[in-house]
């Protein structure tokens, strides 16, 4: 941006120019300015213009020219006070449009795409997940009994409204073990998500929503075990005793928190496999990134229902619009929801894409598929 300092000299020149000087007037054709109309009509040929030094500049219409030099010539006689005056009133109006011009630039250069376009840039190859041992990475609610649970075969249960009207009911629960998201309801919707439910894996954010209905998630199949996942300062401060008070209510209920070592290791998973540190990038893990480890360490093969690719929302034509969650019809649109959480940088957000990414290269290693729709 050459204008600012050449608006600079021009302003020195305009309050210290002497009479029959000239200052030149430097202007990036950037931003529409308003030039006053002459009353003697405009030639249509080039119009030289004087510049610094000898120079010549010119203006041809029908042509855009990067700068322009107009001389202001200045006066000292009184009659030329109230001109001398606008003319610095106008250096004034020119030098605040670009300055506020530059700030709305540096602004909005800073709400840039969230930079996790690719896979790059990794610290270190993360570790193989199934190393990680299972016992030590869940602490249970109540009692001291490990979390010892081995399937061959698993079924995450997504939220995604892609399930509605499949018909895989059945299907899924035919699954040696099936793993569900938070408060993702099964009554009502069995013929398209089932109803059995091996595993229920419950964010911070969502334990109220799902205690507060014991008769949907906790008591309606005693074989489930309940996984809840948090920051630790959050799970210790109160969240534990609303579970654990939860827990004596219903005999029954198997519950684990993930211990905070555990959760220290998801978040270098994370920055192992992205090369970017959760915190400082203002990223919250979803209870999908949390699901899916926890699948893979205790399954060894992995199908995900209702799972989009990571460029789904990117393709052409547009995806048509779908709700974020299958029993929330009126919810937020679920590319809408990724995209903004993926670009936004104010603030702390999920980044599903980038975590869809992350899966996709999961795939291989750890027998994992993907249907409705069917990737990679």
């Amino acid at each position: 941006m050459q204008a600012v300092p050449l608006l600079g000299e021009l302003l020195l020149c305009v309050w210290l120019g002497r009479e029959g000087q000239e200052c030149p007037i430097s202007i990036p054709i950037l931003i529409p300015i308003s030039v006053p109309i002459p009353s003697h009509p405009i030639p249509s040929h080039p119009i030289p213009i004087p510049a610094p030094c000898g120079q010549q500049g010119e203006i041809e219409l029908g042509r855009i020219i990067p700068v322009i030099s107009i001389p202001v010539p200045l006066g000292r006689g009184p009659d030329t006070v109230p001109h001398l005056q606008s003319q610095r009133a106008a250096v004034f109006v020119l030098l605040f449009a670009l300055l506020m011009l530059l700030i709305i630039y540096s602004s909005s250069s800073g709400t840039e795409v969230f930079p996790y376009s690719a896979l790059r840039g990794r610290a270190r190859r993360p570790p193989n997940l199934r190393h990680w041992g299972v016992s030590g990475g869940y602490l249970p609610v109540s009692g001291n009994k490990s979390l010892t649970a081995h399937c061959h075969q698993c079924a995450i249960i997504t939220s995604s409204s892609h399930l509605l009207g499949t018909h895989l009911g059945a299907e899924i629960d035919q699954t040696e073990c099936t793993i569900r998201m938070n408060d993702a309801p099964t009554t009502g919707y069995e013929a398209d998500v089932g109803n059995k439910t091996t595993f229920r894996v419950v964010a911070h954010s969502s334990v109220y929503r799902v205690l507060k209905r014991p008769q949907e998630f906790v008591n309606k199949t005693p074989e489930t075990i309940l996984i809840f996942w948090g920051p630790p300062v959050k799970m210790q401060k109160g969240l534990l005793k609303i579970i654990q008070r939860v827990g004596a209510s219903f005999p029954n209920m198997t519950a684990y928190i993930v211990s905070p070592h555990r959760m220290k290791q998801f978040d270098e998973l994370f920055r192992g496999e992205t090369g970017k540190d959760r915190e400082k990038s203002r990223s919250w893990l979803s209870t999908g990134w949390f699901t899916m480890g926890i699948a893979v360490e205790l399954c060894d093969t992995v199908h995900v229902y209702g799972m989009v690719p990571p460029n789904y929302c990117s393709q052409r034509p547009q995806p048509r619009r779908m709700a974020y969650h299958y029993y929330e019809p009126k919810g937020p649109d679920e590319c809408t929801t990724y995209i903004h959480n993926e670009r936004s940088r104010r603030g702390n957000h999920h980044r599903f894409i980038t975590e869809k990414r992350v899966f996709a290269s999961w795939a291989a290693p750890y027998n994992i598929t993907f249907s409705h729709p069917t990737w990679p």
